[in-house]
């Protein structure tokens, strides 16, 4: 583990019976299937609803979910300009999420054309929880990973600490 990551690791966690640590999640980041029911929400809409998502498991991060396009009514999705780099993934694009007057700005993301070791994610958009009004997980309101930048989603099963709260920029 480097220097960097030794003092938020000293205050690590220990999971519980069926729950796990963001300080086991590997680097570089794992993409995983999940079948658990994913539910995106605004403005009285369901934006998106899937057992098909796939997780990124990185160290100190909660868990992203990406969830296929075919699962998600895109016509709420507005694609924004600009664009971010991640140095395993490759360049995120954004898209805002519109429901008559309500509007979520740059709240999803995806990777259009990622790096090798993550294709299995194209053709999948993940969404901040903080900017839309529920996320779900198997039912269970997800609270979002702290920052402005990262957008893990926080269950019960999930413990830290986490990255993206004060003081965790240098992890």
């Amino acid at each position: 583990m480097k220097d960097r990551d030794s003092k938020a690791a000293a205050g690590r966690l220990q999971p519980e019976e069926g729950r796990e640590s963001v300080w086991d999640y590997p680097r570089p980041p794992r993409l995983e299937a999940t079948t658990k029911r994913i539910r995106v929400q605004l403005g009285g809409k369901t934006i998106a609803d899937t057992r098909r998502a796939l997780r990124v498991l990185e160290t100190s991060h909660p868990p992203v979910y990406y969830i296929p396009c075919e699962d998600i009514r895109m016509d709420y999705l507005r694609e924004e300009a600009g664009y971010s780099f991640c140095e395993w993934k490759g360049q995120a694009r954004y898209y805002s999420v519109v429901v008559e007057k309500t509007k979520a700005e740059r709240a999803a993301w995806g990777y259009p054309s990622p790096a090798p070791a993550y294709a299995g994610i194209k053709g999948y958009l993940a969404f901040y929880a903080e900017k839309m009004d529920r996320c779900t997980v198997d039912g269970e309101e997800v609270r979002s990973q702290g920052g402005d930048f990262y957008g893990g989603w926080i269950t019960r099963d999930i413990v830290g600490p986490f990255k993206g709260g004060p003081g965790s920029w240098g992890w």
